[in-house]
């Protein structure tokens, strides 16, 4: 399922999780910190790779569309087990 949110949105849901947070995410879903970590806005390629996220510049950071969006429901899921 193909979501668009703003990049601010999405670095909200990434500073809303609790420590440990990545690593939960990466071994659930079978991927790499790092990978996750991209996700959210990082830029490590060579330890990570890209996950179907597309920024495009303006307003709140501007808007990212997110090819697959497992990574932000796990995320959202985790935030609400507070």
């Amino acid at each position: 399922m193909v979501k668009t949110i703003t990049f601010n949105e999405l670095r909200k849901i990434k500073d809303s999780l609790p420590s440990g947070s990545m690593k939960r995410i990466a071994d659930e879903l079978g991927l790499g910190e790092e990978t996750v970590r991209n996700y959210f806005g990082g830029h490590n390629y060579k330890e990570g790779n890209s996950c179907g996220i597309h920024i495009e510049s303006g307003p709140d950071g501007g808007i990212v569309t997110l090819d697959d969006t497992s990574i932000l429901e796990l995320a959202e899921k985790i935030i609400k087990e507070g």
